[in-house]
């Protein structure tokens, strides 16, 4: 079965990104695990971030999340440059993660798992009635079609539904960049094409959605751009339209792309703009 995703052909961005980081470092006592990584996400579009097991990908993405500090480097967020403390500070400024884990309470039905340490309150007590307008508004306002009743438990809920209910959660609290972390791992064709298709709606709601993966079909389905990580190291953030699998698997494996193309200590292309490995512009 060939899988069908929503895909518009768009314009190269010629604006700021909306999360940009610079020169980041990150070490766990003497491992280097990110050094000088450049990285950028705009809105209005997906960023696969992709690179070999143990290339980086889930450390770089846990430092924008606040869970641990960059050692070295700068994080911006619509252009103002930011000092993330914590998770709870990360989501306060519109970054939103999904985990693979999902995080869903099987006990609880959609709409308290949305609205999960995040419950409204009117007079001391849960408005039951405001989260459950709030959950219908966002599945409706994401073609959520899926789900039989807001009120069904987790566990009742299929891995597509599951995947569904969890990235709703995480667009509800009006967030700006939406990071992904191997959406479709544990999907089947139908479901993975149901996710993938509601990735790319987030992204023309303007969101910046950054997509974790390892699987090229589906990067090349729905990114506009594509973040490789090698060994810790950036090796180069291309546009999706200007590659193919094959370069992109390059990069992956040997941190190159074509003679004289991209490499560790070269340039890559990002946009209309040149990223360097240390984040500056040319």
């Amino acid at each position: 079965m060939t899988q069908t995703v929503e895909h518009v052909a768009r314009e190269v961005p010629t604006g700021p990104a909306i999360l940009e980081v610079r020169n980041g470092g990150k070490s766990f006592g003497a491992v280097h695990v990110l050094r000088g990584v450049a990285f950028e996400a705009r809105a209005g579009e997906v960023t696969a971030l992709v690179g070999d097991n143990g290339a980086g990908k889930s450390t770089l993405i846990k430092c924008i999340a606040g869970i641990y500090p960059f050692d070295s480097g700068e994080l911006y967020l619509d252009g103002e440059r930011v000092t993330i403390t914590d998770p709870a500070h990360a989501n306060s400024l519109g970054i939103e993660v999904v985990y693979q884990d999902l995080a869903l309470c099987d006990n609880m039905d959609v709409v308290h798992n949305l609205f999960l340490g995040r419950e409204l309150r009117k007079h001391g007590f849960l408005d039951e009635g405001a989260m459950e307008r709030r959950t219908a508004e966002v599945l409706a306002s994401l073609s959520v079609r899926s789900v039989r009743s807001i009120r069904q438990h987790a566990s009742s809920l299929s891995g597509g539904q599951r995947q569904t209910v969890a990235i709703a959660r995480a667009v509800l609290w009006n967030s700006k960049v939406l990071i992904l972390d191997e959406p479709t791992a544990a999907l089947g064709v139908a479901q993975t094409e149901q996710v993938l298709n509601l990735v790319r709606r987030l992204a023309d709601k303007g969101l910046a959605v950054v997509l974790i993966s390892h699987n090229m079909n589906e990067v090349f389905e729905v990114a506009d751009s594509i973040a490789v990580l090698y060994l810790g190291q950036m090796a180069g953030q291309i546009r999706a339209a200007d590659s193919n699998r094959g370069e992109v698997v390059e990069l992956i494996t040997t941190g190159t792309r074509g003679a004289g193309g991209v490499n560790l200590n070269g340039r890559a292309t990002v946009g209309s703009a040149t990223t360097s490995n240390d984040g500056s512009k040319a």
